[in-house]
């Protein structure tokens, strides 16, 4: 078997709207495509012993043992790799379940898909996987070291991406409320919603987070300076910066005991508590000089330690906290007991599980010492050993959940300790003998005000009531009536997707918000270009959807970025989907107009409850994604008389229309004409019926979206299918004594377009042709035999990258495609496209268009501009009387 590609989606895919996360692997089966499992000798065997739990797999036939019934009776090899797939990531605990496999047009080539938690973890599967397969396939049996190392890794690699406790209680709070989120690159930073209404968190820190207030909540002696200023209850103490100032510190103190911790310092690191002499004081001086430069020596508060989260002024959670220890049984050791404990499977490392592991070191030994115990001594049944002086989870603590316990004096005290540092969200550590009780009462204080605080212990305590506390969070990032998302508007299609980003992006601009926009020439935010080139995937939307200012953001979504990643985002308000026709079939395995039709449809499926799909009513393969739409549905179409169109009016239905030379918003009984097309610049006064139709899609999206008509009418009005404005799209030269025009058509419904507008100039029709590389065949003979209906004389050239393609391959497939539609045809073969377009330039006829189809339209401005033409869009600078304006569609058919 062989791995030809492994892809990873991210967003609402070809196989899934609602799976985001899929890995898709192209797998060759090669000397096995023949070969369903029930033909290899020992293979059941073998994978049963392997893998046993793989019986937990239901599979098609709806039981437990589904999966192994179908692999005795013989299923192919791609469909068990799927399962071993999945089975493995639920091995390292990573909880997965969804999966398909699909033969592709090439025999014995497989699309295998599965879910994944952590997409190294599942790119790592699939390779596993295979590797499993093929060991029983040739061997019998897989190693059990190699498998425990497989599990190991994957383990490995999803603890390294998995997200801390906080910000994964925060993620999901915010999931469940429907806020989208993004990792960011940096520091762990996760947004949360979309452009001008995100927010940023990292972990407990929010973007509210002031630095003065998180500098201040280090500063411990600056801290506890404010609150005594404030009649907060804080201990007694001082700060010193030598040894030699330690014994004056201690007098100061009042006397033993004594706390001596790092003045700037966090998860205990540095603390000793209940010292009683010198030669301890001497010690934890040490150790806290470790961790920070300056060191604090306080009064010793005898109690217990609680925390108390503050959220946005109010307490949210109360959990006291109990240093690591373990209980006596009577004949363990405390060795034994600490490796019992650490046994808990809710033990882990660090913060990765709900619990830490005991770690023993030179602390420890100190604490255990001070008890009067060692790591060989046998603990009475019942009696406790503590193995830290502080009560961190960190360091292998537990909490109890306090919440419903405390004091409403003490409710207050910590809420207004938060205000007084000024942090919007605070871990207040107290020491109180009775949380119950007022800290007056008690003799408790305030130790710490703390930043970024820790949610674990309240979200998953040891004993007690689990806390949402992200919820109040994202209550306070996001008040009531608070928006977090920004609308989203796909387009997607064969043709015309640039042309109607570009117009809705600038009908948009009318309404006087910032608008982001990806097209196929550039990122755009405003008036500015963020990044040059062909930018209709996932990663360039993101760049939209993360940047701050954008308030409304207006995507071309091409299929290739379906494909390789999935959408951008989970929901869109207006998906539109302009046309579905032959073009790139045969790439990704995407060999039908129907596989093609389901792949654009992403982007109708993925329109949200309350938004708009626009779909071309004219358009059999698009009007059909209406049974997929879970939101509403509006028609665009040239054909006022339209079958589907007229139903859905009058089922009081949304549309746009192209009547009686207007376009017009219809709903029901009521028309709003929106302007006459002979008006409007980018249908080229009329004679261009795909731009029309192109308008038509674009004003339905923003109108969809609130926008007025007469916004709506200066976009139309005021939009041109220039360089500046749509660069490849319709670009019209007068150049004197001809014209020049530029288009990317690439495919047969671009052609045909085209020449709904070409077959009406009165002159000369001059079309310098060709195709991308790697389209089939009978694409490029078609796109000849469309040439030939067009153009009165035709220059046939090729791509300088020919995608794979011999030197003159497609040219002669153009070639002949042409001669098959008019043998008489007026035509000559110029390879190298700067060569054909400047003979056709040289050669053009007074009154006479010349249509060039260029590869990179960089390079067919240029030639031109050397020229000297007179004006870009000449359609509107010169006489519009002397052609001939279309009312109705293509004039080839």
């Amino acid at each position: 078997m062989k791995i030809q590609k492994i892809l990873t989606l991210r967003g609402p895919n070809y196989w899934s709207i609602r799976r985001q996360k899929l890995i898709v692997m192209r797998l060759d089966l090669e000397d096995l495509a023949e070969k369903p499992s029930n033909t290899i000798p020992g293979f059941y065997e073998g994978i049963i012993k392997v893998l046993p739990s793989l019986d937990n797999h239901f599979c098609s036939p709806g039981v437990r043992g589904g999966f192994l019934s179908r692999v005795k009776e013989g299923t192919m090899m791609g469909h068990i790799i799927e399962h071993v797939a999945l089975e493995l990531q639920e091995m390292a605990g990573m909880l997965v379940g969804f999966g398909r496999t699909r033969e592709t047009a090439t025999p014995g080539v497989y699309q295998v898909v599965f879910e994944y938690i952590d997409e190294q973890a599942g790119r790592y599967a699939a390779r596993a996987a295979v590797r499993l397969c093929q060991s029983i396939v040739s061997t019998g049996t897989y190693s059990q070291s190699e498998l425990e190392q497989d599990i190991k890794d994957l383990e490995d690699l999803g603890r390294d991406a998995a997200l801390g406790p906080s910000t994964e209680a925060i993620v999901k709070e915010a999931e469940a409320r429907g806020i989208p989120w993004l990792p960011l690159s940096a520091r762990s930073m996760i947004q949360l919603g979309y452009g001008v209404n995100q927010k940023r968190i990292q972990a407990t820190l929010s973007n509210r987070s002031g630095i003065l207030a998180v500098e201040l909540a280090c500063d411990k002696e600056g801290t506890k300076q404010i609150l005594r200023d404030s009649g907060v209850p804080v201990p007694r103490g001082t700060v010193v910066h030598y040894l030699d100032e330690l014994k004056d510190a201690i007098a100061d103190v009042g006397s033993y005991p004594i706390v001596i911790k790092p003045l700037n310092g966090n998860h205990g690191r540095g603390i000793t508590i209940d010292i009683r002499d010198w030669e301890e004081s001497q010690k934890a001086y040490d150790i806290a000089k470790e961790v920070s430069r300056a060191v604090i020596v306080e009064r010793y508060y005898a109690g217990f330690d609680h925390r108390v989260l503050v959220i946005n002024g109010k307490v949210a959670a109360v959990a006291q906290r109990i240093p690591a220890h373990v209980i006596g049984d009577g004949h363990s050791t405390v060795q034994e007991l600490i490796d019992q404990t650490n046994l808990d499977p809710h033990r882990g490392d660090g913060h990765d599980n709900v619990l830490t592991r005991i770690i023993v070191d030179e602390t420890s030994l100190d604490v255990l010492e001070r008890q009067g115990y060692s790591l060989d001594s046998v603990l009475k049944k019942g009696a406790t050993s503590y193995l830290r002086a502080t009560a961190n989870l960190s360091t292998g603590g537990i909490a109890v959940d306090r919440t419903n316990d405390i004091h409403p004096d003490n409710i207050w005290i910590a809420e207004r300790a938060a205000k007084i540092i000024g942090l919007d969200i605070a871990g207040i550590d107290i020491v109180t003998a009775d949380i119950t009780k007022p800290l007056r009462e008690v003799d408790g204080v305030i130790v710490e005000v703390n930043a970024a605080p820790g949610f674990r212990m309240h979200v998953c305590p040891s004993q007690g009531l689990p806390r949402n506390v992200a919820a109040p969070v994202l209550d306070m990032l996001f008040p009531p009536g608070k928006p977090h998302r920004i609308p989203i508007i796909s387009i997607t299609g064969t043709n015309g997707k640039t042309t109607t980003t570009r117009l809705i992006a600038h009908i948009y601009k009318q309404t006087g918000q910032v608008i982001g926009y990806t097209t196929t020439d550039g990122i755009y935010i405003g008036e500015h270009l963020v990044e040059k080139g062909d930018t209709t995937g996932p990663q360039s939307a993101q760049v939209i959807l993360k940047d701050p200012t954008v308030e409304v953001a207006v995507l071309e979504t091409a299929r290739g970025g379906i494909l390789r990643s999935g959408l951008a985002f989970e929901s869109c308000d207006v998906g539109v989907i302009l046309n579905v026709s032959p073009d790139h079939l045969g790439i990704g395995d995407i060999d039908t107009i129907e596989q093609l039709a389901h792949l654009k449809g992403v982007v109708a499926e993925s329109v949200s409850p309350y938004g708009y799909a626009i779909l071309n009513a004219d358009d059999p393969l698009v009007s059909a994604m209406v049974e997929k739409v879970k939101g509403h549905v509006a028609f665009f179409s040239m054909n006022p008389e339209n079958e589907l169109l007229q139903n859905h009016i009058r089922q009081g239905g949304l549309a746009a229309v192209y009547e009686n030379g207007y376009l017009s918003i219809i709903r029901g009984d009521w028309t709003l004409r929106i302007e006459e097309a002979v008006h409007l610049p980018v249908t080229m006064g009329g004679m261009a019926p795909f731009m029309i139709a192109n308008a038509l899609a674009a004003s339905l999206a923003a109108f969809a979206q609130g926008v007025t008509i007469e916004a709506i009418r200066a976009g139309l009005t005021t939009f041109r299918a220039s360089v500046a404005q749509t660069p490849g799209r319709m670009n019209l030269f007068n150049l004197g004594h001809f014209h020049a025009l530029v288009d990317y058509a690439h495919n047969v419904a671009s052609y045909e377009a085209l020449g709904s507008f070409v077959c009406n100039w009165p002159g000369e029709r001059v079309g310098i042709v060709g195709g991308p590389g790697d389209r089939r065949d009978e694409d490029f003979i078609n796109l000849g035999k469309l040439a030939a209906k067009i153009f009165n004389r035709i220059i046939v050239k090729e791509d300088e990258d020919r995608r794979g393609r011999p030197s003159g391959d497609a040219a002669e497939l153009i070639r002949k495609g042409i001669l098959l539609e008019n043998p008489q045809s007026n035509y000559e073969v110029i390879l190298n496209e700067e060569e054909a377009v400047n003979k056709g330039l040289d050669e053009a006829v007074s009154g006479g268009l010349v249509v060039i189809l260029p590869e990179t339209v960089s390079g067919a401005f240029r030639l031109i501009e050397a020229r000297h033409p007179i004006a870009e869009n000449a359609f509107q600078a010169t006489a519009p009387d002397t052609i001939p304006v279309m009312s109705q569609a293509s004039a080839i058919g």
